[in-house]
Formats: structure tokens, sequence, C-alpha cells
């Protein structure tokens, strides 16, 4: 047995719970599922079966990796909630991971690209920019696109680049956009009084 830290990484930022347990250089165990909705119901779970499979608990672990989007607005909140959750109960650091960041690394690439709404796309040129930007269609110049990796290795990433980074702030979502969402424009029901 090594004292290698342990770091549990996980993401829900698209149609997918996915995790992986990162001991040293070496990927535990890992776990992929496709999953459109019901990934706040999933994800604690898959977490414990991830750890399971490794002979560990949560209180085996010296860190934890989240993907913090970006992507789908809910699901970036389901596993960076989870993960400042977790980081809490055990006193551990929660460090946050985007997918252009995994993108940049797995690809050995920037600028990097991945699907957003309505046939759009975020980019990054970490050479160039700081912060990522909407676009309504791919440049005509070469970019990495995130699609070319698998959710497992875009995790395994995650748990990478964690291993690395000097932990900071808690893990926030990355938002390129606001959310769809509107309030409703419905007036609010009558609350009667019971006298």
């Amino acid at each position: 047995m090594t004292d290698a830290p342990l770091i549990l990484a996980f993401d829900t930022s698209g149609p997918h719970v996915t995790a992986a347990l990162l001991a040293g250089e070496d990927i535990l165990t890992q776990r992929s599922e496709e999953m459109p909705r019901g990934q706040a119901e999933r994800l604690l779970p898959l977490l414990e079966e991830v750890l399971a499979e490794a002979g560990k608990t949560f209180t085996d672990l010296t860190r934890i990796a989240v993907g913090t989007g970006p992507g789908n607005f809910t699901g970036i909140r389901i596993s960076v909630a989870a993960a400042r959750g977790l980081a809490m109960a055990l006193d551990i650091p929660a460090i946050g991971v985007s997918l252009l960041d995994t993108t940049q690394f797995l690809s050995h690439w920037s600028p990097v690209a991945m699907p957003a709404p309505r046939g759009q796309f975020y980019l990054m040129d970490f050479d160039k920019m700081r912060e990522p930007v909407l676009i309504e269609r791919l440049p005509n110049f070469a970019v990495a696109l995130s699609t070319e990796h698998t959710p497992a290795q875009h995790v395994a990433m995650m748990a990478r680049l964690a291993a690395i980074r000097t932990p900071g702030t808690a893990p926030a979502p990355l938002y390129v956009k606001p959310a769809d969402a509107a309030p409703s424009k419905d007036a609010p029901p009558v609350i009667l009084d019971d006298a």
C-alpha cells in the first residue's frame, strides 16, 4: 500500500455521471454512465461504488476534483455542490477543473472549443484569453474539440490536474453565459385566510 495522495474526481456537466479515483499516477477505478437526467440522485451512490471498488472510503481521500463546466447549468451545480459539501465534511481541499482545461491538457493544444446549446461553441485560447467566450460557429483556424475525448478521459485528467494545483477558494461553476431560465410571468396565487 502506498501513501500517495488519493483524489476522487467527478463531473456531471453533461449528460453523464463520471468519476475516477487517482492514487499517485494510477487511476484505481473509474465509472462513466450516460445520464441526461437523474444525476443528483445517482452521483453519491456512484462515488461510493468507485471508492468501494478500490477498497476505499470517503475518509481515505486527500483531495476532491470536480468539473466546473462549462456545460449543463443544473449538472454543474450538482457536482460543484457535492464537491464543496464533501470537502467541508472531510476537511480536505476541493479543486475545480474546467472541461476547457482538461481538453487543453488532453490534446496538448490551444485554442480549445466545446459544444454549447443551440449549435454554438465555447472557445478558449489559453495563450490569448483570460475567459472563455461563446461563439456562433467554429473559427477557421485549428482548435481542439472537447468531444475528441470521452467523459472518462476528461475526469481522469481532472484528477491529475487537481493533484498538481494548489488549493485555493472553493470550486465554483464556470458559466460563460447566464442561465436560460426566466422568472414566471404568471401572477402568484392568492393565499386565502382561514378565518
